[in-house]
Parts: structure tokens; C-alpha cells; sequence
């Protein structure tokens, strides 16, 4: 499974962004997949994560209720739309995949999110 993400940029506080993640391999529709990300600094932490059908999914504490992750499997994808956007949400995003659920195997090569005024 390879793994492309895209979406990254400049946004004010407050704002909204959506992320996207394109992935290849007939197995990708089969497996949970989702977001990391890693700020300046700081280690690699767990933002969103949903299981092969999309339906079961979780988040992080520090953006449940603000991000929303969904895949759509006839297009080998998974998005993150992030709203209410804080300063301490800037950081390099990771989709990742993975064929057990609580462990990511594949990752892609990151989008760098900035959220400044």
C-alpha cells in the first residue's frame, strides 16, 4: 500500500481545512487507515483512525469534535476535514494504513498544516 497526502497550507485560527489521502493497493479498502501528525518538537501522535468500512471511527481527545475523518473505498481514500482550527493544531499530518486496527503499517509522506494569524 503507498500513501500520498495532500491538502496542507496556511490557515487563521479558527479556520477550516480538509486533508486528503490517496492510496494505492487493491488491499487499501480492506484496512483501518488514518491521521498522525507531529508538530516541531514533538513526537508522532494519533489524530483520527476508522476502521475498513469507515463506519467505526476514533479520535483524538484534543480534536474530537472539531475534525472529521471518512474514506471512501471505490476511490482508495480517506479525508480529515479540520474545523475550528488552533495554533496547536500546526504540524506535518500522516495518513496512514494499516490490516489491524490499533497498528498503522503504511504511511504516507506528510502535509504540513499551519494554523497562524
Amino acid at each position: 500500500v503507498q500513501l500520498q497526502a495532500f491538502g496542507g497550507g496556511l490557515v487563521q485560527p479558527g479556520g477550516s481545512l480538509r486533508l486528503s489521502c490517496a492510496a494505492s493497493g487493491r488491499t487499501y479498502s480492506s484496512y483501518a487507515t488514518g491521521w498522525f501528525r507531529q508538530a516541531p518538537g514533538k513526537e508522532r501522535e494519533f489524530v483520527a483512525r476508522c476502521d475498513w468500512s469507515g463506519r467505526r471511527t476514533y479520535y483524538a481527545d484534543s480534536v474530537k469534535g472539531r475534525f472529521t475523518i471518512s474514506r471512501d473505498n471505490a476511490k482508495n481514500t480517506v479525508s480529515l476535514q479540520m474545523n475550528s482550527l488552533k495554533p496547536e493544531d500546526t504540524a506535518v499530518y500522516y495518513c496512514e494504513a494499516g490490516a489491524v486496527l490499533t497498528r498503522p503499517d503504511y504511511w504516507g509522506q506528510g502535509t504540513l498544516v499551519t494554523v497562524s494569524s
